[in-house]
Formats: C-alpha cells, sequence, structure tokens
C-alpha cells in the first residue's frame, strides 16, 4: 500500500504521525512510504532521518494526498486539506467529529474511509489511541493550569504547592479517566490539594486506592461540583464519552461561584468542551476570559511538546497502520473488531452509532 504522511498544517500542531522507525517497519513489509517535506522537523526527525528509513519525500501537501491510498495523520483535515481527500482514499487520525459538524460534511462529501483514533477500542474495551495523548494531555494541563494562575497571565497569583505556612492551591479535576487520572497525579506531585470527581463509584475506588493522599475523591453531582468551585484555584475539564460530545459539567452561571483570577483548563474540548463558556483557543492564543475566570482551551495540547508525543503515539498507532497496510481496510476491520470501532464514515455515509444518532439529518 502507498501510504502517505503529510506535515500538519493546523496552527502550532507540531506533531507528526509516524516516527521513522515507523516508516522503517513499514518499508520492510513491502509498502511506499511518502513523507512530506519537513514534516517531522519539530519534532526532532528529519527528512534524512525519513530517508535512511526507506521512505521517500515529497514536496508539496498536494503531492502526498494525490500519491497515496491511506493519509495517516495526527489531527482532523482542516479546511485546506478538505478538498485533497480522494474518494476512497483511507484517512487515519483523531477526527473528533462529534465536535464539528463541517468536518462531518466535508468528510462525507469527499466519500474517503475515515477511521478515527479516538474510537478504536482494544480487546478490554478501551480507547488505546487515546491513552498516549490522553497522558500528556493530563499531565500537561496541570503544567498549563499552573502558569495560568500567574498574576501577569491573568491568574489570581497562586503557587500550586504553596510554601511552609501557606496553604496549596486547590485542584479540582473532572473525570477519572486517563486524562484525569494523570493530572491528579501531576497535580498531587506539586503538593496542591487535589479532588477527582467522576460518577462511577467503581473508578472512585479504584482511584483512592493508588492516589496519593493529598487527593480526594468525590462523587460527580452538579452539588458536589457547585461546592467544590466556591473554593477551587484550577479545575481541569477530562470528561470522556467516546465518539460524542462531551457534556457541560460547569455551566456559564455557575462561573460566578469561583473567585475572580481562578483558571478552567478544558481538555475536553476537542469533543465540545466540559465547560460551557469553552471554545477552542490555539497555543498562539491560548486563553480568554469570561467572567473574571481564565480558559485555557487549547485543542491541541500535546503539539506543544512534539517529541515526546510523537513518539508515544506512534507506539500506539503503528500496529493499527500496519494492519490496514498489509490487508486493506475491509479486511483489517473484519478480523479486528477494535479497530472496526474505529470506522466513522465510509464512502460519504456515517457509520459510527453516537455519530448517526447525533447527525440523523445530513
Amino acid at each position: 500500500m502507498i501510504i502517505g504522511i503529510p506535515k500538519e498544517i493546523k496552527s502550532n500542531e507540531n506533531r507528526i504521525s509516524l516516527t521513522p522507525a515507523g516508516a522503517k517497519e513499514l518499508v520492510s513489509r513491502g509498502h511506499i512510504v511518502y513523507v512530506q517535506h519537513n514534516a517531522g522537523i519539530n519534532s526532532g526527525f528529519t527528512d534524512k532521518n525519513y530517508i535512511d528509513s526507506g521512505a521517500l519525500i515529497l514536496s508539496c501537501i498536494e503531492d502526498i494526498y494525490n500519491s497515496s491510498e491511506m493519509i495517516v495523520k495526527v489531527k482532523e483535515p482542516i479546511e485546506e486539506e478538505h478538498s485533497l481527500i480522494k474518494e476512497n482514499q483511507i484517512v487515519f487520525t483523531y477526527f473528533h467529529f462529534a465536535s464539528d459538524e463541517e468536518l462531518t460534511k466535508a468528510m462525507l462529501k469527499s466519500k474517503a474511509i475515515c477511521i478515527a483514533y479516538e474510537t478504536v477500542k482494544d480487546r478490554s474495551g478501551q480507547l488505546p489511541l487515546l491513552v498516549p495523548m490522553s497522558e500528556v494531555a493530563g499531565k500537561m494541563s496541570v503544567q498549563e493550569g499552573a502558569r495560568f494562575l500567574e498574576r501577569p497571565q491573568g491568574g489570581k497569583g497562586k503557587l500550586l504547592g504553596g510554601v511552609p505556612g501557606v496553604l496549596p492551591a486547590k485542584v479540582l479535576v473532572l473525570g477519572g479517566g486517563i486524562v484525569g487520572t494523570n493530572a491528579a497525579l501531576t497535580a498531587a506531585g506539586t503538593g496542591a490539594d487535589v479532588t477527582i470527581c467522576d460518577i462511577s463509584l467503581n473508578r472512585l475506588r479504584e482511584l483512592s486506592e493508588f492516589l496519593p493522599k493529598n487527593v480526594n475523591t468525590l462523587y460527580s453531582s452538579r452539588s458536589n461540583i457547585e461546592n467544590e468551585l466556591k473554593k477551587t484555584d484550577l479545575v481541569i475539564g477530562a470528561v470522556l464519552i467516546p465518539g460524542a460530545k462531551a457534556p457541560h459539567i460547569v455551566t456559564h452561571d455557575m462561573l460566578s461561584l469561583m473567585e475572580k483570577g481562578s483558571v478552567l483548563v478544558d481538555v475536553a474540548i476537542d469533543q465540545g468542551g466540559a465547560f460551557e463558556t469553552s471554545h477552542p483557543t490555539t497555543h498562539d492564543d491560548p486563553i480568554f476570559i469570561v467572567d473574571g475566570i481564565v480558559h485555557y482551551c487549547v485543542a491541541n495540547i500535546p503539539g506543544a511538546v512534539p517529541t515526546t508525543s510523537t513518539l508515544a503515539l506512534t507506539n500506539a498507532t503503528l500496529s493499527y497502520v500496519i494492519k490496514l497496510a498489509d490487508n486493506g481496510w475491509q479486511k483489517a476491520c473484519q478480523e479486528d473488531q477494535g479497530l472496526n470501532e474505529g470506522l466513522n464514515i465510509i464512502a460519504g455515509k456515517i457509520v459510527y452509532p453516537a455519530l448517526k444518532l447525533q447527525y440523523k439529518n445530513l
């Protein structure tokens, strides 16, 4: 199969979807890998690294799309790429269709085979292609939240861990999945006073067994969250409903409960956001302020640490790319039910159940 690796052109998206080692593995199996010129440079990989791995370098993004049977990306195709995607071309990437109707319409029109990282499942029913980036995003959500709590950045001027004689900041994590767990662990590591919420009592029991003593667990109800917001300095939105829009856990009216200069970090923004007042931002312009509350809603948080993120992403995706390349999408998805769960759009038709329900009029 001919596999194309385009340069990501979303704002400040510095990752690449395949490492030179991944390219070498595909080439060794008889596949052709095209990589766009300088696509990996911001992740620490040069064109020579890819050439030495057996890949071929093409100069422009149009050549990548025109020459390839399967496109492997990191982020969803942006508007400039929509017209480049061909009928029956496999596109394997993070799509997050639930929060982007225009992208959904464009991919339906293209009649491509759209396989979304975020809905692929493993044998245990987990989401293996979300895990590495969720781990990165969870850790970074605290790092970025701490930065924007600083007064020069618009925050209230609190240090997460405090110092002897001064109480630490309070951090509220909404969601006990991979993002939330990594956020809680990272925040706890700074010495912050952390509370993590979830609607699953079983998950809360699990978390209570291994999280540090400065992390409290709390059932996620509106009343409990409202009480916590009154005393919280940093809120991490980490809720996830696979393939569907995230629920608004913090509504606009709830912002009035918080102290001015508090920070919301919405890691769920790719799926529509956990906060009603959220809208996507970029690394160039990462925050906005509503009612005195700082909102950080960057839609590709791991793009800020592309070397780590690219290595972690390829570790997770490569086996699936190999299956698709070796067998074609139909056979690969027949043989691997978890990969089949990644099928969101096939040749102009929505096939993923949650999306069919959301976009029933398309």
